[in-house]
Order: C-alpha cells, then sequence, then structure tokens
C-alpha cells in the first residue's frame, strides 16, 4: 500500500530535456520533482530527453525527494521507448498521461515486468473519459499510488472557462479525490499557471487542501514554499490535535466513550483526524531533518 504519510505537499514538474534543470532539482525543496519527457519536451528533443532522465535517475543524489518521471502515452511514437529506457533506471514511479480506462495501467504495468517491480504508477487525470473511470482506474493494480490532476487539458476538454472558484473543475476534481480516498490512494491536485502571482497560488492551494488533496502540481521553483506551507498541517492545528489526543485518553482512563474539549465533543473520527496530522507532521519534519514537537 501506498505510503500515507509521505509529504507529497509540492509536486514540480522540471522539463527533460533540460540538463541544467536536472541538475537544479536536486538541491529544490520540492517534495516530489516529476521529470517531464511529455509536455514540457518538443517531439525533435524527445529521445535525447530520454536518455537524460534516464542518467539522471541512474545517477541519483535526489536526496528525500520523491522522482517520478512522466512518459509519453503509449500510444504515441516515444511511449514504449519512455517507458522500458526509464522504468529500468528505478524512478520512484512512472506518470502515465491521459489514463481513460484501467486497461491503460495495466498495459504499462505489464509492459514495465518484473524487473521494475520497485517502481510505483502515477495516473494522469485529464480527460473526461478517465474522470468518469476514476474508480476503475484506482482500483486498477496494486501498483498505482497517486492520481494527478491535469486540469489544463481536463478544462479544455470541458469547453468549460478559467475561474478563480474553479467552478467548471469542481466535480471532476471532486469525483478524483473520491476515487483515490475509497482505495487508499494519493491524490495530487492541478497547477496554477500564473507562476507569478502568488497570492492567486496560495488561494488555490487553500482550496485544494479543504477539499482533501495531499498537494499541488507546479510549474516553477518560486511556487514552491507557498505550495509546502499551506498543504503542511498548521500549528493551531497540530496544537488542536494534541489537545484532543490528550483529552480522549482522559475521557478513556476516567470510563468515557467521548471526551469534550473546549465545549465540543471528541469521538473517534477526530482522534483519527488527529493522529494523522500529527503523523504527517512527523514525516515532514523528518523529511526536512528537523525535530517534531509532537
Amino acid at each position: 500500500m501506498p505510503d500515507p504519510f509521505r509529504p507529497r505537499r509540492s509536486v514540480l514538474y522540471m522539463p527533460g530535456s533540460n540538463p541544467r534543470a536536472l541538475e537544479k532539482a536536486r538541491s529544490l525543496p520540492a517534495d516530489v520533482l516529476i521529470l517531464d519527457l511529455e509536455d514540457a519536451v518538443s517531439p525533435d528533443e524527445k529521445p535525447k530527453a530520454r536518455k537524460l532522465v534516464a542518467e539522471a535517475v541512474t545517477a541519483g543524489r535526489f536526496g528525500p525527494r520523491e522522482v517520478v518521471v512522466r512518459i509519453n502515452g503509449l500510444e504515441t511514437a516515444w511511449g514504449e521507448d519512455d517507458l522500458a529506457t526509464t522504468s529500468a533506471a528505478g524512478p520512484d514511479a512512472i506518470l502515465l498521461p491521459k489514463v481513460d480506462s484501467a486497461r491503460d495501467l495495466q498495459r504499462c504495468e505489464t509492459a514495465m515486468g518484473a524487473a521494475a517491480r520497485g517502481t510505483r504508477l502515477w495516473a494522469m487525470m485529464e480527460t473526461p473519459m478517465g474522470v468518469l473511470n476514476a474508480q476503475a482506474i484506482a482500483a486498477a493494480t496494486p501498483r498505482l499510488a497517486c492520481l494527478v490532476m491535469g486540469t489544463n487539458d481536463l478544462l479544455k476538454d470541458l469547453r468549460g472557462q478559467s475561474s478563480a472558484d474553479r467552478a467548471a473543475l469542481l466535480s471532476g476534481l471532486g469525483l478524483c479525490l473520491l476515487a483515490a480516498r475509497a482505495f487508499g490512494l494519493a491524490c495530487i491536485d492541478g497547477v496554477y499557471n500564473a507562476f507569478a502571482d502568488l497570492d492567486g497560488l496560495r488561494a488555490e492551494c487553500e482550496q485544494g487542501r479543504r477539499m482533501g488533496f495531499d498537494g499541488k502540481t507546479l510549474i516553477h521553483p518560486a511556487q514552491l514554499e507557498v505550495a509546502n506551507a499551506v498543504f503542511a498541517p498548521s500549528q493551531d492545528a497540530l496544537a488542536e490535535a494534541r489537545a484532543q489526543l490528550t483529552a480522549w485518553k482522559a475521557a478513556k482512563a476516567a470510563g468515557r466513550g467521548v471526551a469534550v474539549l473546549n465545549g465540543r465533543i471528541v469521538e473517534n473520527l477526530h482522534v483519527e483526524n488527529a493522529r494523522r496530522l500529527i503523523a504527517q507532521d512527523r514525516a515532514i519534519r523528518d523529511r526536512d531533518g528537523q525535530k517534531a514537537t509532537g
């Protein structure tokens, strides 16, 4: 099963055709790096990018960052070679674009073979058909660890209009989140295109956090600080979680089935959420080499 507490607050796309960007990625404060062979690479550069990404993954030195390679679709002229070459290099995961059905992931898994057993699969959810099949996709294979929203492509296919509240996308985002949570998967929100607008990014991150996303895909290193801050448990939330656990333990010791904290009942569901927040904070601090406080 995927690790539910592995930090995936910031998931940064890096162009696979740019050696300087691949080197810079090793020092960026991103939880996840997506080394991209698809949208960020022009057709004439794709063979070169494939080689560069495979070499970078093999060389390692990415520290605690999760390394994911987004390949081209298997139906394209590059996809099968992308999959064979990069999965052999041993990334943490392969991200398959434009997943429409469970069969897409199963075909990818078969092509990867047993030699890449340690490499997980991630699925881009960016087509109407994929969103409608989200439940089947999430259940397609135990190798699947994460659903990633491709909101630009999805909005285009919906013929929707971009807006601050993302009204055109909310049903699709919600369906994919439901499927991910039902099958114990991570789920990552789509990109915010105006990379210099950090206030707008923060607002969209906060919306995604309220909905339940684990983190946000990003297109520029300048967006990392905001995503890391918003998708980490706040100090107020952690303080409340610790107080809930303290109250719950005291109530149980006294033989009571529920606790009361600041005039509000604390039940099992609150305790489960409190433990999740504290575990998430500990995982982030372990990743960053900081001392956990609870």
